[in-house]
């Protein structure tokens, strides 16, 4: 079904970017367009209401790759992010896609999944902008002022941090971000996540008193050996000690979210792509060159996160098929109906 956004609301979604990209003084302006911002939103509903019983999966949706949220599958899914927007340096905010967002909050609520906002991604390793934001203390209060206004003003579920890297210098900060962020949107019911690396790394940057402030931490646990294309990226070994040093961090196991990859590398292609060159890749981990994740890996990992963790998220939904090969339908499998077990997979091997 097709979502209807009218130019009213086109507008009042563009309109959010003058608001949000702040200088780092408060002005007059500043505060009129804050209220014309809530006071031009969308009644898109109100936050969703999926159940706390059913196993969360959790999709990012990007908003460049020009997918109708429509055709997401939202009986499989527990929650969606809307991945991304940015931080400027003052703590304003850079825009959204309104018809997007506006397509993914109207179908989620109705639907009872949750809808998020994802702010930041990799962005060439870029930090500067999170750094001084997070770095000033007014900044970061209108960073996070802003942020808790464009839930209410959307009807959003929360807000997922993904920060690429915080490092030695920015550790601090982003702990301070966060606990003001987690608190903010705890007082009013919404949630607070924040994706981070599989293991070691940058990732011990992120303190362990963070936990306390996050509804799921999600593991991004694929993207290893990027410099050693001819090994798999994401192994279910690197899901498996990746859950583990998180858990061993301190990170309540309710709160571990095991990343899948929906894409295969390198180079980086979607799994729809690859379904689409071999026949039998649904059932495979490799195609040609390229490691990627098929059903017997993804259905383990399903399993070994219902054991070991809180959940799954999926970097990104998009990249999925929509047949008997798809890779949500298998993990919906698994949650709904399997018992957690972490065996490894048995992928099959490719025909000669």
């Amino acid at each position: 079904m097709a979502i209807f956004i009218s130019a009213a609301m086109r507008n009042a979604f563009a309109f959010s970017a003058l608001i949000l990209s702040t200088s780092l003084t408060v002005s007059a302006t500043d505060a009129a367009s804050a209220e014309a911002l809530k006071a031009g939103a969308p009644n898109v509903g109100a936050p969703g209401a999926a159940t706390s019983k059913r196993f969360p999966v959790i999709g990012y949706f990007p908003n460049w790759n020009g997918a109708d949220p429509a055709s997401i599958p939202w009986d499989k899914l527990t929650q969606v992010n809307y991945a991304f927007i940015n931080p400027t340096a003052a703590g304003g905010l850079t825009d959204v896609n309104a018809e997007i967002l506006g397509g993914l909050i109207t179908a989620g609520h109705k639907h009872g999944v949750k809808v998020c906002l994802a702010v930041g991604g990799w962005n060439d390793g870029g930090t500067s902008d999170w750094e001084s934001m997070a770095g000033r203390p007014k900044s970061r209060q209108r960073f996070v002022k802003n942020l808790l206004e464009l839930c209410d003003a959307y009807h959003l579920d929360g807000i997922d941090i993904d920060w690429e890297y915080p490092n030695a210098g920015s550790a601090d900060a982003y702990a301070l971000m966060m606990k003001e962020l987690g608190e903010g949107l705890h007082a009013v019911g919404r949630n607070l996540s924040t994706a981070v690396l599989c293991i070691g790394d940058l990732g011990v940057h992120i303190h362990a008193d963070v936990f306390a402030s996050l509804d799921y931490l999600n593991i991004m646990a694929y993207d290893k050996n990027s410099s050693h294309p001819t090994l798999p990226h994401s192994s279910f070994g690197l899901a498996d000690s990746s859950l583990a040093y998180w858990s061993q961090r301190g990170c309540p196991k309710e709160k571990l979210v095991l990343g899948l990859p929906f894409y295969g590398r390198s180079p980086e292609t979607p799994y729809r792509e690859l379904a689409g060159r071999e026949k039998n890749a649904h059932n495979l981990d490799k195609v040609g060159a390229i490691f990627y994740n098929g059903i017997p890996t993804i259905r383990a990992k399903t399993r070994l996160a219902m054991e070991k963790a809180g959940g799954v998220m999926i970097w990104e939904i998009t990249q999925d098929t929509h047949d008997g090969t798809s890779l949500l339908t298998a993990i919906d499998a698994v949650a709904r109906t399997g018992s957690p077990q972490s065996e490894a997979p048995k992928a099959a091997s490719p025909k000669p």
